[in-house]
């Protein structure tokens, strides 16, 4: 199932292995529903109860326990298999979106805190597909080549969705109230989702459970993708204000379309930049190109300080892009590298949670930094940031290369990719930082 390593396989090659094209495409499905169900309920939750206070702090309480429970979801799925973790999860995820769309769908039916709860429960059922996914790709295509295209192919599929899915949410709303675009959302889960667990890819992930259970947690080495995935996410979120102010400042107001071009221009970057990463056939490892790309992604952000207008901010936002799908998909092979085959999906997830939480904390810095700072300013200290966290993982890369990879002779994990394998690894389980 995996291409020669002497062959440069392509993108077609990786949708050509068996099984990979139906469960592809149903995770696909499923994870739709991300960028489908917030925008629905943050609209949902203003229309009903005509705050936008009330809606921030239901959508804050939703992407909360969506966000940083994902490891704690993660794990249920290492332990018990995707079949037996993400049923319940999915079963829960979909009643809850369904009653907190019926709460929604009359103006002040329900207080604000019984939303809140509500929205707080569903998302700490959110199903992780797209980590489960990603591990699923490691025993479909475990040729590192091959495996590097399909993480890319991934990673910039997810990215589109973010893409289309507000646009299926604004076609809704023109016909429907926002809470149908919960509806769906719910609808978009509960199909992909039983469709990704009707792939016989998940056959062996099911039957890997009782090893699971008796393996380490796996995760030593981890910090170090972790850390420079919270500096790429950190960017992402200072970028997104960052460009309302320079639009404002500009002259161009700050619901415009210039700013809309200029975040459509970090995602074509981004996508583009995912594309050519996961073509090329890398000589160094990954461990070694993410500390590179967190760099070039900083440089990048301390010359969009120097723009002298939306354009040129534009140009620049969309070479920043340029790094940040191949840092992602290079900071998911590190992690596969580094976790024990029974940790995948945690560690999936913790690349999630990084990436999620870097965003939210760049929001909250770029909304105390812009008042007080010229744009340019903040960009330029963003990219110092970032240049930072970028020195540090290489470091601490280096002081590590002497640790043993899993698979090597007393680690006990056979480098085959399926959970479950070989004996129990010799990691304590634990997150360490960096080193």
């Amino acid at each position: 199932m995996s291409a020669s390593s002497s062959v440069r396989p392509s993108y077609a090659a990786v949708l050509r292995v068996p099984h990979a094209r139906h469960t592809f495409a149903a995770a696909l499905t499923g994870r739709s529903s991300y960028a489908v169900v917030p925008l629905s309920v943050m609209l949902a939750v203003t229309r009903s109860s005509g705050s936008y206070a009330v809606a921030g702090a239901v959508m804050a309480l939703f992407g909360a326990t969506a966000v940083f429970l994902s490891p704690a979801r993660a794990a249920l799925v290492d332990r018990h298999g995707p079949r037996r973790a993400l049923v319940p999860m999915t079963a829960g995820h979909v009643l809850l979106l369904g009653l907190l769309a019926a709460a929604l769908s009359r103006p002040d039916a329900f207080p604000a805190p019984a939303l809140g709860a509500l929205a707080a429960a569903a998302g700490a059922c959110v199903p992780p597909l797209g980590p489960t996914m990603r591990a699923v790709w490691t025993r479909l295509a475990p040729d590192p080549a091959l495996l590097q295209r399909a993480y890319s192919l991934d990673g910039v599929a997810e990215e589109l969705l973010f893409v289309t899915g507000p646009l299926l949410v604004g076609v809704l709303v023109g016909f429907a109230p926002p809470a149908a675009g919960i509806v769906v959302g719910a609808a978009l889960m509960a199909v992909g989702t039983a469709g990704f667990l009707s792939s016989p890819a998940l056959r062996a992930a099911s039957t890997g459970a009782g090893a699971v259970r008796r393996g380490g947690g796996g995760l030593r080495g981890l910090g170090r993708p972790v850390a420079a995935i919270a500096g790429v996410g950190l960017a992402l979120g200072v970028v997104d204000l960052l460009v309302v102010a320079f639009a404002e400042r500009h002259g161009h107001g700050t619901g415009g379309a210039g700013v809309a071009w200029v975040l459509a221009a970090l995602s074509a970057g981004s996508a583009v930049g995912g594309l050519l990463n996961g073509a090329v056939s890398w000589r160094t490892p990954p461990a070694a190109r993410l500390p590179a790309l967190t760099a070039g992604l900083g440089l990048t952000l301390c010359g969009a300080a120097l723009a002298p207008g939306l354009g040129t901010l534009a140009a620049a936002v969309a070479v920043a892009g340029f790094f940040v799908s191949p840092a992602l998909t290079t900071a998911y092979l590190v992690a596969d590298e580094v976790a024990a085959p029974q940790a995948r999906v945690r560690a999936g997830a913790w690349i999630n949670t990084a990436v999620n939480a870097g965003c939210t904390a760049g929001t909250a810095v770029a909304g105390a930094l812009a008042g007080r700072l010229p744009v340019g300013t903040c960009f330029a200290l963003t990219g110092a940031a970032v240049l930072a966290t970028s020195a540090l993982v290489a470091g601490a890369a280096r002081r590590g290369r002497g640790t043993p990879r899993k698979g090597t002779p007393g680690e006990g994990a056979e480098g085959t990719g399926t959970p479950g394998e070989g004996t129990p690894t010799r990691d304590t389980g634990e997150l360490v930082p960096l080193a």
